[in-house]
């Protein structure tokens, strides 16, 4: 996101932003936050500053009973200034350009923790965060899949998001994170299936933890790296559509969607939404791979022709000039022998004239082949632009999938997951639902919450849906 930022003058947080931010967030209540004519700071408990283009963070220190702070979309290169909000328990740090985790030390009642697309490279200085239970670090520079383990200090920790580092390449990534992590619930905004857990646990019990973790190890070096998004996808326009890449990236920044997955009965209908979804994604690429195909086709005769149309001008216009050469080697001979001048002199208008002639055969020829290649182009543009447009309506068709693809599979569950989370709101009230985390039982509160969670949720899909097939359509459109 940073690069929008270019052309911003950088900010650092000040009084005036923060009150403006309160304004914009809940203007009715302000009344209620004045004291006289200055703002009383301790009463704010939620702040939202996105997309402020600040680069550095300072003044926060009145705003000491803060529990929700919102930095996200901004130009952040350091994680500071933050000691005095302890009472802290959800923090979305996620686009900026921060490097180092640090200047967490004293978050100790942190929940919620979204370090999502910014330039980390190492997992460090979290030993504070005990009651940390969401972690979203996917996106950044992280490398060395080993490091994984430094999580294990985090008791509470049941959802994690780290795709989109390089480490997630690696073959045996899943069963890495789970093997260190057995307590995880959610990995990457998916469930972590019961028979990963249950065989990693079979392990366990059997050789011990020595063991598992070096099966692991033996497994992730035996492994080979896929690499996703080649560049022949990349070509095709169908990049990371041959997997789960797309889903898994639907719920990168989704945090309610880990909350509803504790749900009675979503965890069923999560099982069954991937598999359909990444079919569609599927089908598309194959789709896109073959249409590359023809484009490719269609630059090769291209360049095919052209060569030969090229060869055959280059092949007359030596012809012609060798030609002249031939004739005139002989007058020059004439001339340098000739026995008078008037001789001499209508060879050289022979000369002259043969030059002439020349001239015009030249121009000829490039006249010629300029009227040739102009038909090329003309008829490779008019190919390219059938192949282009049908590409194009092809996806428009294929990606919505007007029956049951992309945005209809998210509707469709977007209606199933209503469903449930209503009829787990009416169970909750009725005291029939028990040991759900507290995150999820503050959703339970009434029918209102639950569901403006699920179209938040449901909302921040669509959006990535609209803008993958955005992308395919300016790519091609650009090619």
């Amino acid at each position: 996101m940073t690069q929008f930022y270019n052309n911003v003058e950088p900010n650092i947080i000040d009084d005036e932003m923060v009150l403006k931010a309160i304004e914009e967030k809940c203007p009715e209540d302000l009344g209620d936050l004045v004291r006289g004519e200055n703002i009383n700071f301790k009463d704010v408990t939620e702040l939202q500053l996105s997309f402020k283009s600040i680069l550095q963070i300072d003044n926060l220190w009145q705003l000491e009973n803060l529990t929700k702070l919102q930095l996200d979309n901004n130009v952040i290169e350091k994680i500071e200034a933050l000691e005095s909000l302890v009472h802290l328990v959800w923090l979305d740090l996620s686009f900026n350009n921060i490097e180092i985790i640090e200047g967490l030390d004293t978050l100790v009642k942190l929940q919620d923790l979204s370090l999502y697309s910014n330039r980390i490279s190492k997992l460090e200085n979290m030993d504070a965060l005990q009651e940390l239970q969401i972690f979203s670090i996917g996106k950044n520079n992280l490398t060395n899949l080993e490091d994984v383990a430094y999580l294990r200090r985090l008791k509470k920790l049941r959802t994690l998001n780290l795709s989109g580092n390089p480490f997630c390449d690696d073959e045996q990534y899943t069963l890495f994170v789970v093997a260190h992590l057995p307590k995880l619930v959610y990995l990457d905004f998916k469930l972590v299936r019961d028979t990963t857990v249950r065989f990693l646990h079979s392990l366990l019990g059997k050789s011990g933890n020595s063991f598992l973790q070096s099966l692991c190890f033996v497994a992730r070096r035996a492994g080979s790296l896929q690499k996703s998004g080649s560049q022949k996808h990349t070509t095709a326009f169908v990049e990371h559509l041959n997997g789960s890449f797309l889903f898994d990236s639907l719920y990168a920044e989704d945090a309610e969607a880990a909350k509803l997955a504790s749900l009675p009965g979503v965890g069923n209908l999560l099982q069954a939404y991937p598999s359909w979804f990444v079919l569609v994604c599927g089908n598309l690429y194959d789709y896109g791979l073959k249409e590359y195909e023809k484009r490719e086709a269609e630059v090769s005769n291209f360049y095919k022709t052209l060569h030969e149309i090229l060869i055959a001008s280059q092949e007359e216009s030596k012809k012609a000039m060798l030609d002249f050469e031939n004739r005139n080697r002989k007058r020059l001979d004439e001339i340098h022998h000739a026995r008078s001048y008037d001789i001499a002199e209508s060879k050289r208008a022979e000369c002259k004239e043969d030059i002439l002639q020349l001239s015009d055969a030249l121009m000829t020829l490039e006249t010629l082949l300029s009227n040739e290649l102009e038909e090329l182009l003309q008829g490779f543009k008019r190919s390219i632009d059938v192949i282009a447009s049908t590409f194009m309506e092809k996806v428009k068709e294929i990606y919505p999938f007007h029956s049951i693809q992309c945005r209809d599979l998210e509707n469709h569950h977007h209606e199933k997951l209503t469903e449930i989370a209503i009829a787990a709101v009416e169970k909750s009230l009725k005291g029939e639902l028990e040991n759900l985390p507290d995150d999820v039982q503050k959703l339970l509160v009434d029918k209102n919450t639950i569901v403006n969670a699920i179209n938040t949720s449901h909302s921040i899909r669509l959006r990535k849906i609209d803008k993958r097939e955005s992308d395919m359509l300016c790519n091609t459109y650009h090619w």
